[in-house]
């Protein structure tokens, strides 16, 4: 689990779209525009290649590199999770504080 913590948090897209949550159980919470938990599932991280699965059965795979999550021909940035926590997610990643 240790190793996962840098990975750990919210990942967005850079128009802010797709917002991916990786959280420390192993699962992850998607959101796509405006429908909160549209993809949920788990995942596996090694060195710098993670795995999805998510519930329906579906996979995928992606890999982070330079603090950056290339994902399903998406990149995804990790920012502060407190915006989306409070429902007050910006409209695109250019307004976002980067981690």
């Amino acid at each position: 689990m240790q190793k996962q913590a840098p990975y750990l948090g919210m990942w967005v897209t850079r128009d802010g779209y797709i917002r991916q949550e990786l959280l420390p159980d192993g699962r992850y919470d998607e959101a796509r525009g405006k429908t909160k938990s549209a993809y949920t599932g788990s995942y596996v991280i090694k060195g710098n290649h993670i795995k999805y699965r998510d519930d329906s059965g579906f996979s995928a795979t992606g890999n982070f590199m330079n603090g950056v999550l290339y994902h399903g021909g998406h990149t995804f940035y990790k920012v502060d999770i407190a915006p989306y926590k409070e429902n007050m997610a910006p409209a695109s990643i250019s307004s976002l504080m980067l981690i």
